[in-house]
C-alpha cells in the first residue's frame, strides 16, 4: 500500500504538472489523479467530486492533497475534504519540483510525504545568480565567497 496523490488546481494546472512528470517518470511511483477547477458556482459539488477521487486513492494510507495557490478555490475544496474527515494532508503552492520530490519518495507515510512536498516546493525555488551578480556581491562585501555551488549557482558568504 501506498499514498494516493490528489492534485486539486485551476484549469489543468495539475495535469500539465502531472503531464511533465509522466514523460518524467515514465511509470509514476504514487497514483496521482487531478481535479482541475474551473469558476463552479457550487464549491459543494466539486468537494464531493474530490470525495470521490480521494476514495479512489487511498489505499489505507491516506492522500496528499496538493493545491496551487492557499484561499483559492481550489484550497477551500481542499478545506472541505478536511472537514469531511478523510485521511488527507493539504499542501498549497504546488509547483513541479514539489510533484518531483513527492514521487521520489513513494515509500513515506502520509505525515512525512507531506513534509516532502513542502521541502521539494520551498527549495525549487531560487533566484539564479549571474557571474556579475557574483562579482557584484563580492565587491559590495569586500569578502570573497566561503563556498559557491555549480549546481545552484547560489553564493554563501561567511558573515
Amino acid at each position: 500500500m501506498s499514498v494516493g496523490i490528489l492534485l486539486i488546481t485551476h484549469s489543468g494546472i495539475g495535469g500539465a504538472l502531472l503531464n511533465v512528470a509522466s514523460g518524467t517518470f515514465g511509470k509514476l511511483p504514487l497514483e496521482v489523479l487531478p481535479l482541475s477547477v474551473s469558476r463552479d458556482p457550487d464549491p459543494e459539488h466539486l468537494i464531493s467530486k474530490a470525495g470521490c477521487l480521494v476514495r479512489k486513492l487511498d489505499a489505507g494510507e491516506g492522500v496528499l492533497v496538493l493545491t496551487d495557490m492557499f484561499g483559492s478555490t481550489p484550497s477551500n475544496v481542499a478545506q472541505g475534504l478536511l472537514q469531511q474527515g478523510f485521511t488527507i494532508r493539504v499542501v498549497t503552492g504546488l509547483n513541479l519540483p514539489m510533484l518531483f520530490r513527492v514521487l521520489n519518495y513513494p515509500h513515506l507515510a502520509l505525515s512525512q510525504l507531506a513534509k516532502k512536498a513542502l521541502s521539494g516546493g520551498k527549495d525549487g525555488i531560487f533566484e539564479p545568480l549571474t557571474g556579475r551578480d557574483l562579482i557584484a556581491q563580492i565587491q559590495a562585501n569586500k569578502k570573497k565567497p566561503e563556498k559557491l555551488s555549480r549546481q545552484r549557482h547560489i553564493m554563501v558568504i561567511d558573515s
